[in-house]
């Protein structure tokens, strides 16, 4: 019913850079970045793909932004010299992206036609950004935020000041996987939130962001879009960012590949969101990079339920002492999915706290739930108090979790712990409910949703319900086969 793995991580040999030929000049400005070959290792997909994603941007009758053209430039260095991923590597041995690998890849080059997407709902009380395949069109209540605060295109910053600034994280940021590289070369603008210090943004920010282009269950052809956030909050600074990621057509089959990035200043506090519930056709891919300096504290509440794959890649460092992370996620694997959290946490600075709750509902014989959670407590993190605990529920006979929950501890004066628990709905739950003449049905179901409630609850009230609601949608066959 289960697979339990705990497997050392392997780290791949650096690769030689090597080039592809330069196509003949067009009339829009762009960049080619000009490697040496080298053909032992290069990958014809990854560089077909790397072509497509460079002709694919707009034209344009000047020059990006230099923060923009940067991020492209070391996007294409590290692409070009990085094979698709496979089940040879460690961080993918249990997720197949075989199914975005065997498509045609179709770059969306423009926004959809406003008549599309006639009908979306917003909640127009609320800050809020609608992203469609990868590009802002319209955006609500901004002119409330208070002074100082930005919410818009990295082009459109006001202030000169602020421009630099971003633009010296920007390009100093992280650096991920293939899919961020992808992101990197493929995203058509950055959409910057910005707090400035000492500044508490009391409504949070929601980023909506729907995918329209689709093709349908079959087609070989897949609509890529790369939307791209990032978020500086200043020193002091407070704010809540939620994003929602959602497909127009249930039953559409397209890939979204994001990126957020956010820095977190000195006592900052950032509190985000995430919610994932694209069709069930789909290919998700998102990366969260997260920076913390001295006593600041990131929250991260993700549920996730969508999507034929669905990969959330987090990467946070702790760049300071007194610094407080907090990780809750709930993956829901209703059909042949496969829902996959992969995340590193660093802590390098005194008294260090940090928390993580990995659950998952897999309840399909098709489907698998993969966690790989990873806090690295390295040598002068003492004093660190970290806990992490994942527990899976599998209700049916062949469904499938792998997880490796992972503690490097350095430091010799610490409090960690961590935890694994993988079962079905327990019997004597089940009789409980029995023997008081509640039906099977009914202490299933409750049993189920108390499971995720201890996620769910943790969200902002206004999208609660709504995700509620979702979950019980999506759990009613599962909970009448049973009854």
């Amino acid at each position: 019913m289960a697979a339990l793995a705990f497997t050392p991580q392997i780290q791949r040999p650096p690769i030689p850079p090597f080039s592809i030929p330069t196509k003949a000049p067009k009339s829009r400005t762009k960049t080619r970045v000009s490697l040496q070959p080298s053909p032992t290792f290069s990958d014809p997909f990854v560089l077909q793909l790397a072509e497509t994603l460079e002709d694919s941007l707009p034209s344009s009758s000047s020059s990006p932004p230099l923060p923009l053209q940067k991020l492209r430039d070391t996007s294409s260095e590290t692409l070009l010299s990085t094979p698709w991923p496979s089940r040879k590597d460690e961080p993918f041995r249990f997720t197949d992206t075989s199914f975005i690998r065997h498509s045609q890849i179709h770059p969306i080059t423009h926004p959809p036609h406003s008549s599309t997407l006639s009908g979306i709902s917003s909640n127009t009380q609320l800050p809020n950004l609608l992203v469609a395949d990868g590009y802002v069109v319209n955006s609500e209540n901004l002119s409330e935020l208070p002074n100082g605060v930005f919410v818009g295109s990295l082009l459109e910053l006001p202030d000169e000041s602020v421009m630099t600034r971003v633009c010296e994280l920007l390009s100093n940021s992280f650096c991920g996987d293939l899919f961020w590289s992808i992101n990197g070369i493929g995203a058509p603008d950055v959409t910057v939130v910005y707090v400035p210090e000492g500044c508490k943004v009391e409504s949070p920010i929601c980023l909506r962001y729907i995918s329209v282009e689709g093709r349908d269950k079959g087609s070989n052809e897949l609509p890529v879009s790369n939307p791209r956030v990032f978020v500086l909050v200043e020193r002091g600074g407070e704010i809540g960012i939620v994003e929602e990621f959602f497909g127009k057509d249930g039953k559409k089959s397209y890939w979204a590949n994001s990126v957020l990035e956010v820095v977190v200043g000195e006592g900052g506090k950032v509190r985000h969101s995430y919610i994932q519930r694209q069709s069930l056709n789909a290919a998700h891919i998102k990366w969260t990079s997260v920076q913390q300096e001295a006593s600041s504290t990131y929250e991260l509440i993700e549920v996730s339920s969508g999507g034929k794959l669905s990969r959330h890649n987090v990467h946070i460092q702790q760049l300071g002492p007194e610094t407080v992370t907090e990780l809750s996620t709930l993956h829901l694997s209703v059909s042949d999915q496969t829902q996959d959290l992969h995340s590193r946490l660093i802590m390098d600075h005194p008294r260090g706290y940090s928390r993580q709750l990995h659950k998952c509902i897999v309840a399909h014989s098709l489907g698998q739930a993969v966690f790989d959670g990873n806090v690295k407590v390295n040598r002068y993190a003492q004093q660190t108090d970290a806990g992490q605990l994942t527990r899976s529920l599998l209700l049916e006979p062949r469904a499938t979790v792998n997880v490796k929950p992972n503690l490097q501890i350095i430091a010799d004066d610490v409090k960690c712990s961590h935890g694994a628990a993988i079962s079905d709905l327990e019997e004597t739950q089940l009789f409980y409910f029995l023997a008081r003449g509640i039906n099977l049905e009914t202490a299933r179901k409750a049993l189920l949703f108390s499971f995720g409630a201890e996620v769910i609850e943790r969200l902002p009230y206004f999208v609660r319900k709504e995700v509620e609601s979702d979950i019980r949608e999506l759990l009613e066959p599962t909970l009448k086969g049973s009854s």
